[in-house]
């Protein structure tokens, strides 16, 4: 059965909170300074990417990194940044305090969509939104211990996140796959002066590898692609799967068990994201 482009926009960006969702597992898993972690993470992911364009469209996976323009340059560096500020979010705040104010990521992006692309989000996204806020809430609570510049640097990333999808909304004709090469490149030159580049010993080099074509080439490029398929709001509220799904890979692999609140908050999250795609999926495939 043919995938309509609704339907194609939500597998996508499914697969690629999935992917991402994995953050933290390889994060555990390595032993490393943060900037060392992130150096690699981005060179495996850019070479993942790149490998995948030049399979998938020839010799034009070269040619096609001249048509960035400034709207490809732009996905690529907002989303470098959004990537350093949730890094040094973590070193200087509370991660229950990152992961409250990322959960805000609909809201911005409903604004911004109606305000840059005049698309008004559906009630249902609106009150699915709310309730992966409150899923989230309960995951991971607020405390008082957090830190003002922290907070900052969260919102900073959250909105990061926010531009990214109306970006890719509003310039579906960017060269994704290459804005995603170059995203991660990025990336890694900004934590390039403060990495031990060769840090790194024996079977780590699998796991950031792992790291790299996971977490970085399959979540940034697929997020790429499908974000400019779906409203920004939409493409928001799936990425809330990752509060639930990064424990459950934590407890799959160490065997760490889930709190009470993680796992409610947890389904809270999952159960908002499922009604929201069923009650949307149908309209949208009559509309297709």
């Amino acid at each position: 059965m043919k995938l309509s482009t609704y339907h194609l926009g939500l597998v996508l960006v499914s697969t690629s909170a999935v992917a991402w969702s994995t953050a933290g597992l390889f994060t555990r898993m390595l032993d490393l300074a943060v900037p060392s972690m992130l150096l690699w993470r981005g060179i495996f992911g850019a070479v993942g990417v790149l490998a995948f364009a030049m399979v998938w469209q020839g010799r034009d996976g070269l040619a096609n990194f001249g048509k960035l323009g400034a709207p490809g340059w732009l996905f690529a560096v907002v989303s470098a940044l959004g990537m350093q500020f949730f890094i040094f979010s973590l070193e200087t705040t509370t991660v229950a305090h990152v992961a409250v104010i990322y959960a805000v990521v609909p809201f911005l992006a409903a604004g911004l969509g109606w305000l840059m692309l005049r698309e008004k989000p559906s009630r249902t996204a609106m009150l699915a939104s709310l309730a992966a806020l409150c899923g989230v809430v309960v995951m991971v609570g607020w405390g008082g211990d957090g830190r003002l510049f922290g907070d900052v640097l969260a919102f900073g990333m959250t909105l990061c996140m926010a531009l990214l999808m109306i970006i890719a909304r509003k310039w579906q004709m960017i060269p994704t796959l290459q804005a995603a090469c170059a995203s991660a490149v990025l990336s890694s030159l900004a934590v390039l002066p403060f990495a031990d580049a060769f840090s790194p010993a024996g079977s780590e080099w699998v796991t950031l590898a792992a790291f790299g074509l996971v977490n970085s080439a399959i979540g940034l490029a697929l997020f790429a692609i499908g974000s400019r398929l779906l409203p920004p709001i939409e493409t928001a509220l799936i990425g809330a799967l990752d509060a639930p799904l990064a424990p459950l890979w934590v407890w799959l692999v160490f065997s760490d068990t889930p709190s009470l609140p993680t796992l409610v908050g947890g389904l809270i999250v999952f159960a908002a994201v499922v009604a929201h795609i069923v009650l949307s999926a149908a309209p949208a495939e009559k509309a297709g």
